[in-house]
């Protein structure tokens, strides 16, 4: 099997595994939501979806420069996708406080981990890292739904399940075509990466304002 195909059912086993379609509905709804009202809290809105494309610029930034063999590049993205994650957590320990703020950048340390090696595997041919990187993404997706979910009862765990795996998946996806050489296809990913990332943006922005309606105000 090719690796672009492993990766491919990698990543759609993920989905299967932590109960994508069992989760649309759910998911389905907070997107519906975020959507079609208008925002309860445009400023903590306008500041998420900011935070999270962060990330994405920066992971995506990481493995152009893998690919194209530029080391200086790829320790710059990777600093930026660190003090991304930084900037994420700090804003979820403004309202649930420094322990959660802790929690969360090292669960957004470990999604990092695991993307940097599934970049880093991918460049190598090393498809054992690729699978191994893959089953450590998918551990994660899970604590990091438990986690928020348990946190704000507005955050349904199989909604978060569900768009982390896509997230996951859309990350394996775009991992693959840039290392491929496969820009076209990448620039489609890249757009449906960016769109995706304003859904997980809204729904915690949503929840948040929902749980603490004074403070996200």
């Amino acid at each position: 099997m090719k690796i672009g195909d492993l990766l491919f059912v990698l990543a759609s086993a993920s989905l299967a595994t932590v109960g994508f379609a069992q989760a649309t509905p759910a998911t389905h709804e907070m997107a519906m939501t975020t959507q079609s009202a208008p925002a309860p809290a445009p400023k903590l809105q306008a500041a998420m979806r900011e935070l999270w494309h962060g990330h994405v610029v920066s992971t995506r930034n990481y493995a152009l420069a893998v690919h194209a063999h530029d080391s200086a590049k790829a320790k710059v993205a990777a600093d930026a996708v660190v003090a991304n994650a930084k900037q994420i957590a700090a804003a979820v320990g403004s309202f649930y406080g420094k322990a959660a703020g802790d929690q969360t950048l090292q669960l957004l340390a470990g999604h990092w981990g695991g993307v940097k090696a599934l970049t880093d595997a991918s460049a190598a041919g090393d498809s054992a890292g690729e699978q191994k990187a893959m089953a450590d993404l998918s551990s994660n997706v899970t604590a990091i739904a438990k986690f928020f979910s348990s946190a704000n009862p507005n955050l349904p765990e199989s909604a978060l399940q569900s768009l982390f795996a896509t997230h996951m998946a859309h990350h394996a996806t775009q991992i693959r075509q840039i290392m491929g050489g496969d820009s076209k296809g990448e620039q489609i990913t890249w757009t449906e990466m960016q769109a995706h990332m304003n859904t997980i943006a809204d729904a915690f922005a949503g929840g948040i304002a929902k749980q603490f309606p004074d403070k996200a105000h």
